[in-house]
């Protein structure tokens, strides 16, 4: 993997889960990492340990507005950003669905609107959004949410082609069944982490660190000719058939 020394990087939903490991993979590989979320307690703990000098920026990303804010805070504390993981996001949740929309959606379009300009300006830039399989599957339990990620897998290709001629690469990651937070009851379920590992290729649920190489390779110059792409990271859950073990 290609280092990344030097880049400035904004990763939203930094303070856990996936987007821990996505500021983590990438200060790893060489990059100064702004840390955005709502809790500071919890940026100020991934941040203990990063090298690089972190920077951590506190935003409630639902607000109107945030993400233009955010992006012009990490402008100013970095001296620029090459990198944008907008991870931040949440999962269904049973009459917000405007929240929901807000969130997972306008904010990510609202804060690489306004880094695109400056990053055509610095001649390059990788943004990468952080999708789901279920943008694209049905998921009765979860129709608003995977509308949401099926609109950033479009707002990915239109980006792509918005901003290729300034440089600037836009990508999205699609994780399948990942162990975070966001799982930890419904993991509790009797026979529900088993089952749904019956269906996965690999036979296992995936790590966050798993998603956070990807997010760390396509940010990078080996990832130089990819843009306008949804990587799905699932071990083989969607769009492969996998009933159980067989002997």
């Amino acid at each position: 993997m290609s280092g990344l020394e030097g880049r400035l990087a904004l990763v939203t939903g930094a303070s856990r889960g996936i987007g821990e490991h996505c500021a983590r993979a990438l200060a790893e590989n060489g990059a100064r990492v702004a840390l955005a979320a709502r809790s500071k307690d919890d940026l100020d703990r991934v941040a203990e340990n990063l090298p690089n000098d972190p920077v951590v920026l506190t935003v409630d990303l639902e607000e109107k507005g945030a993400g233009a804010s955010l992006a012009s805070e990490a402008v100013a504390a970095l001296g620029g950003v090459d990198i944008l993981v907008n991870n931040a996001g949440v999962s269904e949740i049973k009459g917000q669905d405007e929240m929901l929309m807000r969130l997972n959606y306008h904010a990510p379009l609202e804060t690489t609107k306004a880094l695109a300009r400056q990053m055509s300006e610095r001649g390059n830039g990788s943004i990468i959004h952080m999708s789901s399989v279920a943008g694209a599957s049905g998921v009765a339990e979860l129709p608003t949410y995977g509308a949401s990620k099926a609109a950033l897998d479009s707002l990915t290709r239109s980006q792509a082609a918005q901003y290729g001629k300034f440089g600037i690469r836009v990508n999205a990651v699609a994780p399948g069944l990942i162990i975070t937070e966001m799982w930890a009851e419904g993991r509790k379920t009797p026979g529900l982490a088993d089952g749904l590992a019956d269906h996965i290729a690999l036979g296992r649920w995936g790590q966050p660190e798993e998603i956070g190489s990807v997010v760390a390779f396509l940010a990078g110059d080996a990832a130089a000719y990819v843009t306008g792409q949804t990587i799905i990271v699932d071990g083989g859950f969607h769009g492969v058939t996998a009933w159980g073990h067989y002997s």
